[in-house]
Parts: C-alpha cells; structure tokens; sequence
C-alpha cells in the first residue's frame, strides 16, 4: 500500500494530461456548496473502514454533498485515469514522492487560491509536513496524516539470544542480527536476525538513508549520491551482512515468506527478529498477531546526534485537474486536512501520526507507548524526508536499481557505482524538469 510509484506511471502523466478546471475561477467566499465528490483512496479492508467512517461524519456535517468512495486505488491507477481524462475529483496518494511530479505538470491543481480564499493557515502544520506538500512554492497537496519509520523487534527472541534492548548503532544492530539468525544444519536460514535485502518489505534507501544522513540532492537540484560518503557507509554496511548471510540463502529465505500486509507478515510470524516499518505496523500487528511479544525503536544510526530521527512520509490529497466538481473536492479535502476531530479519529483508527500541530497535542489522541516512539521520531529535528522532483520518485528508482546489483555481487566498484548513478539521475531530472 505504501510504495513507491512505479516509473511507467509517471511516464504516462508526462505525456498524457488531459485539461480540466485549472482556469475556472473559484468560488466567492461562503458560497452555497453542493454536488458529487468521486473520492479514490489506496486503502483496503480495516483501514478502509476508517476512511468510510470520517467520510459519513464529512457528509453529515455537509448534507449537500455525496461523496462516492473508491478504494484500493494505488498511485498507477489514478495517474493513468487523470492522464486519460478519468480522472476522480480527489485522489489520495501514499507517496510524497509524486507531489514534485503532480505539481510541475498540472495532475493536481494548485491549492493556493483555495487556502487564500478560505484564509486557511498554513502555521498549524509542522514544517516537514509543509516541505513535502509542495514543489517549488506551488502546492497542489495537503496532508492526510503521516508515517515515520523505526525499528520493530520481537521482545520473546531478544530475550533467547540474551540481548537485553534495541540496538542504537550500526554495529550494534550488525551484532544483534547474527546473534538473533538460526540456521539449519545446511545453513539454510530458519529465523534471520535481520533481512538485509534492498526491496524486502519497507527496506529502501530512501527509508534506510536517515540513518546515515544520506543526502539525495544538491542545491542546484542535481544529484548529491556520489559525492556523499553517507551513502557509501549505508551500502558497505548492508552488503557486509548481506556476505555474513549468503546472497542466495537471503533470497530463498525471502521467497518462502508471506506478504508484507498478510496476516502472513514475516515479522509478525517471528520468521524475522528485527525489522524496519512504519508505524502503522503496530495497528497491524495487534489486529493479526495478538499475541506477538513486539518492542519499537528509532532507527540505529551511524552517529549518536542522529539517533532518535528517521524518515518521515505522509499520505498526500489533492483536486484531479479533471475534477468535475472542484469546489465540493476542496471542501472534502479542507475537512480531511483541517478538522482536528476528523485528523485524530482518523490517526486512532489508522495508528497513522496526525499531520496538524492542534491534532498532535489534542487530548483524544490515543498515545500508548508504541505510537508515542513514532511520535518522537516524527519530531526529531534530525527527521529527514525524500525531496520533491518533477521527475517523481525517477531519481530515487535509479538508486535503488544500483543497490539492487550492488548487494548481489554485480557491481564491485562503489565509487563508480555512485558516480554512474550520479549521471544517469542528472539525465532523468532534465528530462522531468
């Protein structure tokens, strides 16, 4: 549910956007607001029920306007739809990344003359969440909660291999992880530690990077990958216990476990010790494994003044550039984005961070002791997210198809490697631009 947006997607976008009501004027304040909303949204089965109940509390307070939800829409298939004039009224992405893209070619409209118009401060958001909600000073997204990423482990398996709390370096966390691995006598591995493997789960550089302090761009917009050191550490790091385990044993291990968002989860089945996710796993886990022994963590870092912070993503809402009723849209969207009522029964329900500094301190916010590490995390001055491109989330696919050839052996010079990678992002920003 919360992945990347594939290339092809963006590719469509770029090539296939259909006019819509970007030149209407817009409403005069306080104006009579009524019509249908078609509503798209990624989510699926439990979490979808959250988002139908906060959409009836919507239609209650704005009998005037029905709302038509559509849901288990991933980014694919509302890029392709906008591109092909289908497009709904507002889409609901899990990937800050596409901001950058939707924004530079017009997928979603501008919101500014909106929040101008309804003199909706922009001071109630924490400054990350603004940062991820905008390309350059134009903002086609608002927030819709947030995810910050730490580190899980199994409280029964720490116990067995007697290591007594969550790692905080690198090292540690290295140390940790082969302690917690069993092996078959063939070596075939039954419990790993760690799975280490770039494209498991939520482990991506993008998720990993803030560990080490990975930067992904320069100041002038081109790549920063080849020329920080950070992301040489992270990769050496990764591949070492990729090594420690056996490139094919990972991958036959990998083959025999269950997906990511099944009752099947390889963490929740005890299948793997330690493992990075999102907060919203613990939502998932108390629901499918009720009797999962889990402790959570911030992420091991590579220096101590980083420990603490992680990545911090976010679901994005936006007006289609095809919307047909666009006034109705933004009313939806002020209320999912603004309502403090609406953001906290929805972060309850979801066990997603709100994404309103009132909805953070509000009293009704369920704050057990899991969530609240995430909470931390979300505030950490050393938090980090990935930039906004018009290119989308191109740049960051680049790296990850090098890491991919990097950890099974194919590429051998580093430096190089990153260097290559450095040129090949340069290329595509260009064209994205």
């Amino acid at each position: 549910m919360r992945r990347i947006v594939p290339l092809i997607a963006v590719a469509l976008l770029a090539t296939a956007c259909t006019p819509g009501p970007k030149d209407k004027p817009i409403a005069d304040p306080g104006a009579d607001v009524s019509g249908t909303v078609e509503f798209w949204h990624f989510f699926t089965d439990r979490e979808a029920t959250a988002i139908d109940g906060v959409v009836a509390d919507f239609q209650t307070s704005h009998p005037k306007i029905k709302v038509v939800v559509k849901s288990g829409q991933d980014d694919s298939k509302m890029t392709q739809a906008i591109g092909g004039g289908q497009g709904p009224d507002v889409g609901l992405s899990y990937s800050t990344d596409i901001v950058g893209q939707f924004c530079a070619s017009g997928a979603w409209l501008d919101l500014g003359q909106y929040l101008t118009r309804d003199k909706v401060s922009l001071d109630g958001f924490p400054q990350t969440v603004k940062e991820y909600t905008q390309y350059k000073n134009k903002r086609c997204a608002m927030p819709v909660l947030a995810d910050a990423y730490g580190l899980y482990y199994n409280k029964k398996l720490f116990a067995e291999a007697g290591i007594a709390g969550p790692p905080k370096t690198l090292d540690e966390f290295a140390d940790a992880a082969k302690k917690l691995t069993k092996r078959s006598a063939d070596g075939t591995i039954q419990v790993a530690g760690f799975l280490p493997l770039w494209g498991f789960y939520e482990n991506a550089p993008s998720h990993l990077g803030p560990m080490v302090g990975g930067q992904w761009l320069k100041g002038d917009g081109t790549s920063a990958i080849g020329g920080d050191p950070a992301w040489q550490t992270l990769l050496k790091w990764q591949k070492d216990l990729v090594d420690w385990y056996g490139y094919d044993k990972l991958e036959a291990f990998r083959a025999s476990l269950g997906d990511e968002y099944s009752d099947a989860n390889a963490f929740q089945k005890g299948q793997v010790a330690m493992n990075f996710d999102g907060e919203y796993r613990i939502a998932f886990a108390k629901d499918q494994s009720p009797d999962l022994q889990f402790g959570v963590a911030p992420m091991p870092t590579s220096s101590p003044d980083r420990y603490g912070s992680g990545y911090v993503t976010g679901n994005v809402i936006g007006i289609s550039r095809t919307a047909k009723n666009p006034e109705a849209a933004w009313e939806l969207i002020k209320y999912l984005t603004t309502d403090t009522k609406a953001i906290v029964k929805l972060a309850n329900s979801l066990k997603n961070i709100p994404s309103t500094k009132d909805a953070l301190a509000s009293p009704d916010l369920h704050l057990d002791p899991e969530f609240k590490v995430f909470v931390d995390i979300f505030n950490h001055p050393k938090t980090s997210t990935t930039p906004p491109s018009a290119a989308g989330p191109a740049y960051q696919e680049t790296f990850q198809t090098f890491c991919d050839t990097w950890q099974s052996g194919g590429a051998t010079d580093l430096g190089k490697g990153l260097s290559d990678v450095d040129k090949q992002i340069n290329s595509l920003l260009q064209l994205g631009g």
